[in-house]
């Protein structure tokens, strides 16, 4: 790449030779499920791929938080040039003398408020653009290995696909529910678990050496003391979501390993006519990260051997499912997943019984003090900062809920919303509420949308409902679709 090219954005060219490598290296991973790949190193510090990268650690909502050298993204393209250090970078990875640097402790509030904090690892511009470089050269790879029910973190999947799986299989009898939670998973991998894993697929040893350092940097923590990490793939570093998704694949390959063709439950007939009229249970993962439930169409007991069999399966990864947390629990009683609560129960009016996904009661906490937090009738911020925060705060959170049965909630929501702006102004310039009615309705009686300068409240209530999709396992890879 000429040294004077610009990096604001990925350049074309380099997007261009990254997705065609992308690409052959998955059709030769999904055509050999044994091989392993040698010679990946020089593909990771080619400058297309280092130069992708940056564009990708430069775009992220990361990029403005520095890591133990104190350097953040527009510092490094102001004091060095992004063209500069990505020479510097690149000539450190081929002579061998890139070495990770401990990751920066940042400990932030879990949802749900229960007071409990998580540790992120913030690394450095430079093992950030590392990391980037190595997920674009092993994702493909592996991806071609994991299976389709696992969801998070990975290429054209969502939340959503998660959900609508959950609710495929409740609809067809999985109604008993191992709801698991996994104590401390990033924090708690064995290294050599997770490092055999990768060996599977990958022979170059300075790739192995690379991921390796990674796993072993160390943490600096917020009292400034140096924590070796023994175990782990510390959050907020770009290359964990996907070693913890490799290392978690064991889990869906045993879960699933009935599923493969020839196997006890790969058709529909052999599931129901084989092995239901035998009493004998199916089931089904459904994984997020590190979250996942197991969908039993059995008993109680056939789920709760799940449960056992699921704790045996996890043990060499030096994990372990949470006792107070992870729970075997009926579908009619409803489960929380991602955001959601998914339930079978009777429709009104009938005695027929569906599967219903709602929104659950803890995002919708969260919303409103979020909401609450930025109309406090004290507050003298200016409305047109405020609308476009609470605009954007808002127009997420439905966009993510809105293929859940949400029409009520979102019209109960939108009316909180209206109500916190409409007092925190009465209070900011002692309005009556006949103030109030002269300056928001029309003579016709409508009400005018709280507006300033331009900029209107967003009307959650508008917001169409729909029904998502279930794709399955037609859900396309980016690198096996045909592109122009």
């Amino acid at each position: 790449m000429p040294e004077d090219a610009s990096l604001n954005g990925e350049d074309p060219g380099s997007r261009a030779r990254v997705l065609e490598m992308q690409i052959k290296l998955h059709r030769w991973a999904t055509a050999d499920p044994g091989r392993r790949f040698d010679d990946l190193f020089n593909l990771v510090h080619d400058p297309a791929t280092l130069t992708m990268a940056f564009a990708r650690v430069a775009g992220n909502q990361g990029a403005h938080t520095p890591g133990v050298d104190g350097l953040t993204v527009i510092e490094v393209e102001e004091r060095i040039g992004a063209p500069g250090f990505l020479h510097d970078l690149r000539a450190a990875l081929k002579d061998g003398s890139f070495r990770p640097l401990p990751v920066r402790e940042r400990k932030i509030p879990k949802p749900g408020g229960s007071g409990k904090v998580r540790s992120l690892g913030i690394p450095t511009v430079a093992d950030r653009v590392v990391q980037a470089a190595l997920k674009l050269v092993l994702e493909p790879v592996f991806e071609a290995d994991f299976t389709p029910v696992s969801y998070g973190f990975r290429p054209g999947r969502r939340a959503q696909d998660a959900i609508a799986e959950i609710h495929h299989f409740g609809t067809n009898g999985y109604r008993w529910v191992l709801d698991a939670d996994i104590e401390a998973c990033f924090d708690r991998i064995d290294h050599v678990a997770l490092m055999d894993r990768v060996r599977a697929r990958v022979k170059d040893k300075r790739v192995l050496a690379l991921v390796k350092a990674f796993l072993k940097a160390g943490i600096l923590t917020e009292l400034g003391e140096n924590k070796e990490t023994m175990t782990g793939t510390p959050q907020g570093g770009i290359l964990s979501p996907l070693l913890a998704n490799i290392a978690l694949s064991v889990l869906d390959e045993h879960l699933m390993e009935p599923w493969k063709p020839g196997g006890a439950m790969s058709t529909a007939w052999q599931r129901q006519a084989r092995r239901r009229r035998k009493q004998l249970p199916n089931w089904r993962v459904v994984r997020y990260a590190d979250d996942f439930v197991v969908l039993v169409n059995g008993s109680r007991e056939d789920a709760l051997a799940v449960r056992e069999d699921v704790s045996q399966v996890l043990k060499p990864l030096g994990l372990r499912l949470s006792q107070e947390k992870t729970q075997v629990t009926h579908l009619e009683d409803g489960i929380d997943f991602l955001g959601f609560h998914i339930q079978w129960r009777r429709k009104k009016g009938t005695d027929q019984w569906h599967v219903y996904t709602f929104i659950a009661k803890r995002p919708i906490r969260q919303l409103k003090a979020k909401i609450r937090a930025l109309t406090r009738r004290q507050s003298q911020q200016d409305l047109k900062a405020l609308l476009i925060r609470i605009n954007q705060i808002v127009r997420g959170w439905s966009a993510y809920f809105r293929h859940a049965v949400a029409k009520n909630q979102f019209s109960a929501l939108a009316d909180f919303i209206w109500w916190r702006v409409m007092r925190m102004l009465r209070a900011r310039h002692d309005w009556t509420w006949k103030d109030i009615r002269r300056r928001f309705v029309t003579p016709c009686g409508r009400w005018r949308p709280i507006s300033a300068e331009g900029t209107e409240l967003f009307d959650m209530a508008a917001v169409a409902v729909t029904r998502y999709r279930w794709r399955g396992a037609r859900i396309p890879s980016p690198w096996t679709e045909i592109r122009a």
